[in-house]
């Protein structure tokens, strides 16, 4: 994939939204539209059909699509103040969305850019609503109508406890849009959606291994804006939501919304604050609502931490009890700030997006060595030591795929990934071999392989050269990332195996030999006809024979006097080339198939002269290989014949020409398109 502009900041992309309707119509252009016309506005990319639930069953109950000036008779979009009350649980299991909302009323900033404050119920009112995103590096501006499902006038997906508030039900709609159903929201991560609230960047404590001084890490995270959930572990779907007797539900996610120190009979006590997006089912252990040990503070700290306690789902607990109850902590930081430290910093941040593809750079994990090295790899440079350290540089580096809950009505789903740096000694300028990979060791890895949207972890490293190879669990599995990679100083950061260029043997075009001419093969079969009896006779390569489509393309490279026929001595020139390349094939044709993994294709035209970028052998991949990932000796040698015949036209343009070339033209010429 091409190497994306490098970004430096904050590491939440571009400010400006950009409009996403079909139309490309904006918001605004929308609702003066409707105003001018005196309709309400109706979604034609998110109608108000069944399709925007469910993808993979039919509707349980009789649905009526209904806006709020329907449901009541004044309804508001924002009813005092956006609040984590405002959010109740309807009858989708998106438990880890509402704890990410309930975390963003928190922050009052972030808050207003989702929400943008510009739309109500009595001002310009024409049914049309709009949110912002974060997604993949860049902001989304997603316009939605006001279309709400309810059953007997009642909303029965995220509402408020307010019958006439509708914020929360209306931004649950935009997401549900974004990923193309209500549907695609079942099951989640909270960081996913606090990520796509801020564009920060997240990390992950698992409670039992954490770190001593956690709750200070929390609470610094708390001062500084951050947006944090918890959860309990599940060993099965069994459990899923399943309630235990001290009220907490497992497998459910919860948001944080406060944590505090108070004096309990003569010692510090650490207390957390947790709300439940259903609105109720509370903790009823110590320090719950009405629990005896709010008897034993001061009246007046106990007013001041209990002043919105009611029977919302909100509750308090000591830390000790929830570090003891609950298994993970998800944390997104506006910045990637440690939060053990008191300053904040400016971070850079490289942003590159790519692809793994089945057949060139879907190469799997470590376990599988002679894959692994395709996947893509990205060089980071490290020059300058962190301020406050000269011997080592601050790093965060961010994995995150891209667009699965949207696939999920193809049958697909998250990818398990992860990802390993490895040190380099030498400036490394291409891909790194197999070799490389089998004989050294990463430097530092993502703690595990998951099936999450993004992987992110904290390194500190010494100056040096590095390589990040971002990968799938499996090899052959297809999908999108993003990798942001963040530093405290500068770094430089470039995708490996970007260029495409060739190193080709002149051929004579000298006039003297058409002269010695001792006959001519005039069309494409003949030369089939005669390749085919040369090829057959050797036994090497198992093959069924070269196809027109071939010979073709050998005539259109060989053809120096554009004849349109292969003289005699130019047929003597192709048989010297395929000699070599009969030599490369069977150099990967180690059992004597007739076939060459295509894995192995970029060794094989590096050898012929030829380096190609990662999208062209993606796409030579998804042309060529068949469902083994293998590539036979037909094309094989069409491929290379096609890319050599490309190579000596782009060789033949001035430098100013070349320059102007895009690559829709190149694959064009070489007809490397997906059947």
């Amino acid at each position: 994939m091409p190497l994306q502009s490098m970004l430096s900041g904050r590491g939440s992309g571009s400010s400006k939204a950009e409009n996403t309707q079909s139309d490309g119509k904006s918001f605004e252009q929308l609702r003066q539209e409707c105003l001018q016309k005196g309709i309400l506005f109706e979604d034609p990319d998110f109608p108000a059909t069944d399709s925007s639930l469910y993808f993979s069953q039919s509707v349980p109950v009789a649905i009526e699509w209904k806006r709020p000036t329907e449901i009541c008779s004044n309804p508001k979009f924002i009813l005092d103040d956006a609040d984590r009350t405002d959010i109740c649980q309807g009858q989708l299991g998106d438990c880890w969305l509402l704890a990410a909302i309930a975390s963003l009323t928190l922050k009052k900033d972030a808050l207003t850019r989702v929400l943008p404050h510009d739309q109500e119920f009595d001002h310009r009112y024409a049914g049309i609503f709009h949110f912002q995103f974060w997604q993949h590096n860049k902001w989304l501006d997603i316009v939605v109508d006001d279309r709400l499902p309810t059953v007997r006038n009642k909303l029965i997906m995220l509402h408020s406890a307010s019958n006439n508030e509708f914020w929360s039900a209306l931004l649950e709609k935009a997401y549900a849009k974004l990923h193309g159903s209500y549907e695609s929201l079942k099951g989640g991560s909270t960081l996913e959606a606090m990520e796509d609230f801020t564009g920060g960047v997240g990390e992950l404590y698992e409670t039992k291994k954490s770190p001593d001084n956690l709750f200070s890490i929390m609470k610094k995270a708390l001062d500084r804006g951050s947006m944090m959930g918890c959860s309990i572990d599940i060993t099965s779907s069994a459990e899923s939501e399943a309630k235990l007797n001290n009220g907490l539900v497992k497998g459910h996610a919860y948001s944080i919304t406060g944590l505090e120190e108070v004096n309990y009979r003569g010692r510090t006590v650490q207390l957390i604050r947790i709300r439940n997006p259903w609105g109720q089912v509370e903790w009823n252990g110590p320090w719950s609502d009405n629990s005896r040990e709010w008897s034993y503070i001061d009246a007046a700290e106990k007013r001041r931490i209990l002043q919105n306690s009611t029977e919302d789902g909100e509750f308090w607990m000591e830390f000790d009890d929830f570090k003891a109850n609950y298994d993970r902590v998800e944390l997104c930081n506006m910045t990637p700030d440690a939060l053990t430290e008191n300053t904040k910093r400016h971070w850079e941040v490289n942003t590159f997006e790519g692809s793994w593809i089945r057949g060139s750079t879907a190469g799997g994990c470590r376990n599988f060595i002679d894959t692994f090295w395709t996947n893509p790899q990205f060089k980071l440079r490290l020059e300058d030591a962190d301020d406050d350290d000269d011997d080592v540089c601050s790093v965060v580096i961010a994995l995150m795929q891209k667009n699965r809950r949207k696939l999920r009505k193809e049958g697909l789903d998250m990818e398990t990934i992860g990802f390993a740096v490895y040190e380099v000694r030498e400036d490394p300028n291409e891909q790194a071999s197999k070799d490389f990979f089998r004989y050294h060791a990463s430097k530092a890895r993502s703690r595990t392989y998951i099936n999450t949207r993004e992987v992110s972890e904290r390194f500190t490293l010494p100056p040096g050269e590095y390589l990040l190879v971002p990968t799938t669990f499996q090899p052959h599995h297809e999908a999108d990332f993003l990798v942001r990679m963040f530093s405290e100083k500068k770094a430089g950061a470039l995708e490996m195996g970007s260029t495409v260029d060739a190193d080709l043997p002149e051929v004579s075009h000298s006039s003297g030999l058409f002269e010695q001419l001792a006959g001519e093969v005039s069309k494409s079969f003949h030369v089939s006809h005669l390749l085919n009896v040369f090829l057959s006779s050797g036994k090497e390569i198992k093959f069924d024979g070269l196809t027109l489509s071939t010979c073709h393309s050998i005539i259109n490279l060989m053809d120096v006097d554009n004849t349109g026929m292969l003289e005699f001595q130019e047929f003597k020139v192709f048989w010297e080339k395929m000699k070599k390349w009969i030599m490369l094939f069977l150099s990967f044709d180690t059992d004597r198939s007739g076939k060459m993994s295509s894995y192995e294709l970029r060794i094989a035209l590096k050898a012929a002269g030829m380096q190609l970028n990662n999208s062209l052998l993606q796409l030579i991949g998804l042309r060529f290989a068949d469902a083994n990932y293998d590539i036979d000796f037909d094309d094989y040698l069409t491929c290379i014949v096609r890319l050599e015949n490309m190579f000596r036209i782009f060789k033949a343009m001035d430098t100013n020409k070349r320059g102007r070339v895009r690559m829709n033209i190149i694959l064009t010429w070489i007809n490397i398109t997906v059947d």
